[in-house]
């Protein structure tokens, strides 16, 4: 999902999510209180417990399990049986050994200048058309080093089938040999496999190409998920979860991305003329496994996935929508209502991933604060929890700046919170589903991941779709060889022009 930065009517803004009250050391206090409210009632009782047991005499205790060894047994049974259940009937762990995230070769970057140039020299933009363009690229807070396909490069651009197909080849192939080359794993040893690719569905698919260059096994479950936005990266995840679920010690590899080639607009609405100014080449591959011994190597582990659909609502189902304009030509139209949109999505989102996440403590002020709104005072603003207690990561989608500016005002977010996000804006632009990954990859990089951290992938898509995933660190995380970031990291962040 991208956003128009040059849309500043309160109308299409995210809806104001902010509290009232900032205690900050308050809240810290009685975070701590609630979180370790059940430690300190259990406490008590178990030093009861405890004092009294160690007033037993032994001998008189192995003699009253003597007269009552039919009791035991029988509910040691039970003790086995019901773990044996139990081990047997809980989700698998779903472990993140490594991803990989393309870095296209340095020919295929595009600076501002080039782009203009390019794009009047194509000879199908009006003088307005190219003004708009080139006011959206200075407020986009893209920078000067993004990638566009060879294609556009072209004068006249070429947007054939089999540039696109070329694209594709070069971004996923590209992704999955590093990752392969980085996990040691054979692509024999691959049982799912997941593609998503919002709008270059090929045949054979995007999914076969990859069956077919790496020679995958003939059994393999391959899935191509195709026209669900920016957000599918997380349901491409959420379907090789569940997929993981029912295969046992098998290995999944994911792959998103966006095509370009075939979908640059070459028309004059204005509407239709933002996704060219954001969107950028770009892709990431993840392996994925269920079995038990990978959980020592693996980088991550999958805690949560929470999708939002809004599908159900007219002007949600239309705010991006991929259509033909007044002319004739293809493009994907951008809604004046995106933001508000998005806003509600992640409300949505956001109620169902609270209680998942959330301390204690933050759930007891949401329901004390809706109480007393319902009771007392209508007017009162909501409380929004503070989803800093929750994650130490947040990797937010590269939409566009002003879908970076939102979430960072309405959640209450820290700049450093998301730095990972504007700075993938700004090297790499709006990569669509891949966005999180990127944003993931430059968190490595600098080095912050620690053992135990949580970090929160959140991405808005087409549709309407607002979908969230939570993975903790199950180590300190290095940056993977080759990594997207790691001839350029030293360099940011930088200072974002506004």
């Amino acid at each position: 999902m991208s956003s128009n930065p040059t849309n500043s009517s309160s109308k299409s803004r995210v809806p104001d999510f902010q509290q009232s009250v900032k205690l900050k050391y308050v809240k810290l206090g009685y975070h701590y209180l609630m979180s370790h409210l059940l430690t300190m009632c259990l406490l008590p009782l178990m030093s009861v417990i405890l004092l009294q047991a160690s007033q037993i005499n032994a001998q008189h205790l192995w003699a009253h399990l003597q007269y009552n060894l039919l009791g035991v047994i029988g509910f040691s049974a039970i003790v086995v049986l019901g773990s044996t259940l139990y081990l047997m009937s809980r989700p698998r762990s779903i472990y993140l050994l490594d991803f990989s995230c393309y870095r296209p070769p340095p020919h295929l970057r595009v600076r501002f200048q080039r782009f203009m140039d390019h794009s009047a020299l194509a000879g199908d933009f009006q003088p307005s058309s190219l003004e708009f363009q080139r006011r959206i690229l200075e407020r986009s807070g893209l920078g000067q080093e993004t990638y566009v396909p060879e294609a556009m490069h072209s004068i006249p651009p070429r947007p054939s089938m089999a540039a696109a197909r070329e694209e594709a080849e070069q971004v996923m192939f590209g992704a999955l040999d590093n990752l392969f080359a980085d996990t040691n794993i054979k692509p024999k040893d691959i049982g799912i496999l997941v593609v998503n690719c919002s709008l270059f569905n090929p045949t054979p698919s995007l999914s076969a190409m990859i069956v077919n260059r790496y020679r995958l096994r003939g059994n393999v479950k391959s899935f191509n998920l195709g026209g669900m936005g920016c957000s599918a990266g997380v349901v491409a995840v959420d379907l090789a979860k569940d997929m993981l679920q029912v295969h046992r010690n098998t290995y999944a590899v994911v792959v998103s991305t966006e095509n370009i080639t075939q979908n640059w607009y070459f028309g004059n609405n204005k509407a239709m003329l933002i996704p060219n100014c954001l969107f950028r080449v770009g892709g990431a591959a993840i392996l994925l496994s269920n079995k038990a011994s990978d959980g020592r190597r693996a980088k991550y582990k999958l805690v949560h996935v929470v999708r939002t659909h809004k599908g159900a609502d007219d002007k949600a189902f239309r705010c991006v929508y991929q259509e033909q304009d007044d002319v004739g030509k293809t493009g994907v139209s951008l809604s004046k209502d995106l933001m508000a949109i998005a806003g509600g999505a992640l409300k949505t989102n956001i109620t169902t991933l609270g209680p998942l996440v959330l301390p204690i403590s933050e759930q007891l002020l949401f329901f004390l604060t809706l109480v007393a709104k319902k009771l007392f005072n209508a007017k009162m603003k909501p409380y929004i929890p503070d989803f800093k207690l929750a994650f130490d990561h947040f990797c937010i989608h590269a939409g566009g700046r002003a879908v970076i500016d939102e979430l960072e005002k309405n959640l209450q977010l820290l700049p450093e919170h998301v730095e990972a996000s504007r700075m993938t804006l700004h090297r790499f632009g709006n990569t669509s589903s891949s966005s999180i990954w990127y944003e993931l990859a430059y968190t490595e990089a600098k080095g912050r991941m620690r053992k135990g951290h949580r970090v929160w992938q959140i991405a808005f898509g087409s549709g309407f779709k607002c979908n969230s995933a939570v993975w903790e660190a199950l180590r300190h995380v290095n940056p993977s060889p080759k990594s997207p970031w790691e001839d350029c990291i030293h360099r940011y962040p930088v200072q974002i022009v506004t």
